[in-house]
């Protein structure tokens, strides 16, 4: 195997042997092939749209597909290989299609892959379809497909988010069909794949656009809630990942039962979301980021629910009590379908629960667009009087490799006249910190999960035509970590729409050659975190 897509890859290189995130060499193997089949059905769905024919399965698949072989989303075999099947069996549906509306096209490649039905076979055929397998020999531009496939496996996580709540937009599945075909066109040069990089940022702003509909005309707009970090007597269940609709569904299907809902990782921003928030037994929030869930996991007394990615290899203490849902799956433990989870509930009205009350201190959330742009006339006039100097973007991933103290540490010497916002789960860095306010402005700003980017983004863009200026010129800076492929994808966004300045960390992806990282720093000033204080009396002076 070879696999880097991730920040904690080995020595800072490529995981050969086994991944660092616990994927084994035959499931990686795996995705390279499931991969390389969605190639294939792209290619054949490229095809059909020039002759008028599109299929939301082929799209809706292609999404759920490519998901699945995210950092730390699908490490079962048997899931894997039988997506890979799946993309075949509509590939070739797809081809019938076209050839019912007269076009008889000569398949070959990655369109006319066919994949044995023999797990170990299949593993085989696999390591033919590497990660460079289709890559190109010259390195920048293998450089710039790695990052254009990452940052495309985001761009499928937010359209998949936003699948399962019924909001679609074929602008997004247009272009991930068509980045999935391009290593097979030869003639591309360095500019047509730089061109195809940032692309891939525009589409993952329709996608996150749509995530964002999607989530606010379901649940409603986030409001500004207090959540207990402690915890109450009684039964309970942990939900983690980042999927509203699963824990809408546990909600409802908990009423009644004497069970707590408790929240962990990026499902903390979910208490603010106002038809989440009603239900009585939504109580609060336990633990912090993904990384230390084995530890954090083994002292929950009642069942965990793992929804969509961020899944570690489950211990023994809490083996028997977790479940998985969605994209997300690990060998040997329960997946939920449909939303039945009767046998969440089940096991957790067997187990203890918390013996007894343990009030805690709370942490605030649900600052996204609206609640902050609510605000944005005493947010400006606070600008003006100089009673608030700067505005700081904290956010993005949350990992396990040492470095990421910095965040804590920034957040911290933050000067008393100036504002972090944060998203993600690398806010469990300094979430629980308390900054105080700046006339009634709260110094630290919850703006959601790292599906939430969206609302950080309108922020800026409303704050930068509040003031008449680009953002660019606002007295904002953005300092992000990064850990899998959505935060790729996020970064791209951002290229995009041509932020400027923005210090990355904890290390630079391992993917980008230093011919490329040049492009970026000389068109975007992009640039490696150095430490706290040196950072902030460059932004600051």
């Amino acid at each position: 195997m070879f696999c880097y897509q991730c920040e904690q890859t080995a020595k800072g290189e490529g995981c050969t042997k086994q991944g660092v995130c616990g994927k084994t060499d035959d499931v990686a193997t795996l995705q390279d092939l499931l991969v390389y089949a969605l190639r294939g059905l792209s290619q054949v769905a490229g095809e059909a749209r020039k002759a008028g024919i599109t299929d939301d399965a082929v799209d809706s698949f292609v999404c759920e597909a490519l998901f699945s072989t995210l950092t730390n989303v699908n490490f079962d075999q048997e899931e894997i290989a039988g997506y890979t099947h799946k993309a075949v069996e509509l590939r070739e549906g797809l081809k019938k299609k076209l050839a019912g509306a007269g076009k008889s096209i000569d398949w070959a490649g990655a369109a006319s892959f066919v994949p044995k039905t023999d797990l170990a076979e299949m593993i085989e055929q696999g390591k033919e379809h590497g990660l460079f397998a289709e890559a190109s020999e010259n390195e920048d531009i293998r450089s710039l497909q790695h990052i254009l496939l990452f940052g495309l496996k985001g761009v499928a996580a937010y359209a998949d988010h936003a699948l399962v709540l019924g909001k679609r937009n074929p602008e997004v599945y247009q272009f991930i069909h068509k980045a999935l075909v391009a290593p097979f066109d030869k003639s591309l040069g360095l500019d047509q794949w730089v061109g195809l990089v940032l692309e891939c940022g525009a589409a993952n702003l329709k996608a996150m656009e749509l995530l964002d509909a999607a989530n606010t005309q379901t649940y409603g707009h986030p409001v500004p809630t207090a959540v207990p970090l402690g915890h109450k007597k009684g039964k309970a269940i942990l939900i983690s990942g980042h999927d509203l609709k699963d824990l809408h569904a546990l909600l409802e299907q908990t009423k009644g039962k004497g069970i707590n809902i408790y929240t962990h990782g990026e499902m903390l921003p979910t208490h603010g979301y106002p038809t989440l928030k009603a239900y009585p037994h939504f109580y609060g929030h336990y633990g912090t980021a993904w990384q230390n869930q084995q530890k954090e996991f083994a002292n929950f007394p009642g069942t965990i629910l793992m929804t969509t990615n961020c899944i570690q290899k489950p211990r023994e203490t809490y083996g028997d009590n977790i479940f998985t849902s969605g994209c997300c799956a690990w060998p040997g433990v329960p997946h939920i379908k449909n939303q039945d989870f009767s046998p969440v509930i089940q096991k957790a009205l067997e187990l203890p629960g918390f013996e007894a009350d343990e009030p805690g201190k709370t942490v605030t959330v649900g600052f996204a667009r609206n609640s902050v742009l609510g605000v944005a006339g005493k947010v400006v006039e606070a600008v003006k009087s100089k009673a608030l100097r700067h505005f700081f973007l904290v956010a993005g991933c949350d990992g396990a490799k040492p470095g990421r103290n910095y965040y804590t540490e920034f957040v911290e010497k933050v000067p008393s006249d100036c504002v972090v916002l944060t998203l993600a789960c690398g806010k469990f860095r300094f979430f629980d910190k308390e900054l105080g306010d700046i006339g009634g402005i709260p110094r630290l700003l919850d703006v959601g999960q790292c599906n939430d980017a969206y609302s950080a983004i309108q922020i800026a863009v409303a704050l930068s035509e509040a003031f008449g200026v680009g953002v660019n010129d606002l007295p904002l800076s953005m300092v992000l970590s990064w850990y899998e492929q959505k935060a790729v994808a996020i970064l791209l966004t951002l290229l995009h729409l041509g932020i400027k300045g923005i210090r990355l960390g904890p290390s630079l992806p391992a993917f980008i050659t230093p011919n490329v990282l040049g492009v970026l720093v000389k068109n975007f000033d992009i640039k490696p975190i150095s430490t706290p204080d040196e950072d902030l009396k460059a932004i600051l002076g």
